[in-house]
């Protein structure tokens, strides 16, 4: 982050409207469809943000903070006392600084994709710890993409930009129908491997992961959709011994992801 030579505005109350936006974004799910706006913690992540493209609307430090502000007239500026920021903050840890983000799009024909393209798509996943682990995972593994078909939790949760590591701003993502995610898989000649607990699944480890692939998940409490194990060229299993019936989405996805990746 560049130096910026205005001075910051300082801000100490929690009953300031620019204080109490940036509390809105952060909580509520609402505010940030509406707006198309999100709030990100922490150096690290908002740094990747940037690299990646994602604009800057406004960013708040903590009280005596050392920090190469941002370098752009249009980005509004503050300084939170220590006392707001840490009520601020969701971490456990003070991040020193907070930044409103302006949201992208993730639609499916934003996506570049090759004959050699190793994808993850996520249907309905629903708890925000588990698709920023997720994230997290397929970012450090150099998976080319991630889907998530019929989306039930905003992209930009907090949880989910904190658990991923910054992860949400280095893969490519999309968002869409299952319908429409299995059309396009189709139409660019995709393999369609589902994950699924069933009698016909076959291990992980004895099928060929041919290119482009897409490794497919269901959520943890229902599993996989039929729609999908219709639609599959291959259904796999990782095994599990009695009595646990499953894993969890985030380790299952991991060991698959990091098996075929060779």
């Amino acid at each position: 982050l560049s130096l910026k030579k205005s001075p910051l505005k300082y801000i100490s109350s929690n009953s300031n409207k620019i204080v109490k936006r940036l509390t809105l974004l952060q909580t509520k799910s609402r505010k940030r469809n509406k707006e198309q706006l999100f709030v990100i913690e922490g150096n690290r992540e908002l740094s990747r943000a940037l690299e990646m493209g994602y604009s800057l609307e406004s960013i708040f430090y903590r009280e005596n903070t050392k920090v190469e502000q941002i370098n752009d007239p249009l980005v509004d500026c503050y300084e939170l006392s220590a006392k707001l920021f840490d009520r601020i903050s969701i971490r456990s840890a003070a991040a020193e600084v907070l930044a409103i983000v302006k949201a992208t799009n993730h639609k499916l024909e934003n996506l570049i994709l090759n004959n050699d393209s190793k994808i993850l798509v996520l249907e309905s996943p629903e708890k925000p710890g588990n698709i920023g682990a997720l994230i997290r995972t397929a970012a450090a593994a150099g998976i080319d993409a991630l889907i998530i078909a019929n989306p039930k939790t905003d992209l930009y949760h907090p949880q989910i930009i904190r658990n991923s590591l910054g992860g949400l701003f280095c893969v490519p993502i999309a968002m869409d129908s299952s319908d429409n995610v299995i059309s396009f898989l189709k139409k660019n000649n995709f393999n369609i491997i589902v994950t699924a607990l069933i009698s016909k699944a076959k291990h992980y480890k004895r099928i060929k992961y041919e290119k482009p692939f897409a490794l497919i998940f269901g959520s943890e409490d229902k599993g996989i959709n039929d729609f999908w194990i219709k639609k599959a060229n291959k259904i796999v299993q990782i095994p599990v011994k009695f009595p646990i019936d499953s894993l969890n989405l985030s380790v299952s996805a991991g060991v698959l992801i990091y098996h075929c990746m060779d």
